[in-house]
């Protein structure tokens, strides 16, 4: 299984949005970068952990964990003129934009904020979250997943 950093403004959807839904599940729509839907559509399957991150917000951090519920569809606010994420461009027979479901699995013991996990650079080697990224979307690698959340946990991390 792979493990994806899904970024999300808490003022519009948060990890409790997330929580409260009646099936705990919610489709993560309104990506609009290019990079982004490539990973939603080439790289994300069923069953992979996601890192749930508030930014935009006073202390953005990586607050809980989530799962990949479904396979990438075409994200329908893209053909809805009341939606902010419509996009006139995009043509129904070939869709420009994607989204999956999104499953909440639990939030972390504790919040690890921006500024923490930059404290941590080394041994999170080339996480893309550190390098300034505005990506929505990213990939996060095994020991990446296993270092934030043990840090979660402890604050050690074995570091």
């Amino acid at each position: 299984m792979a493990c994806w950093l899904l970024k999300t403004e808490p003022d519009t959807f948060s990890i409790d949005d997330l929580a409260s839904r009646p099936q705990q599940t919610e489709p993560w729509d309104g990506i609009r970068n290019y990079q982004a839907r490539n990973f939603i559509r080439d790289g994300m399957q069923v069953g992979d952990d996601v890192l749930v991150y508030h930014s935009s917000c006073a202390v953005p951090a990586v607050v809980g964990l989530a799962r990949v519920a479904s396979e990438a569809r075409p994200d329908p606010s893209q053909f809805d003129p009341e939606s902010p994420y419509c996009d006139a461009g995009s043509d129904p027979d070939n869709p420009r934009w994607l989204l999956v479901d999104v499953h909440y699995e639990r939030h972390l013991s504790r919040p690890l904020p921006l500024a923490e996990l930059k404290q941590h650079a080394e041994a999170l080697g080339d996480f893309a979250l550190l390098k300034r990224s505005r990506l929505s979307v990213m990939p996060v690698s095994a020991a990446q997943r296993d270092f934030i959340l043990a840090l979660a946990v402890d604050g050690s991390a074995g570091a």
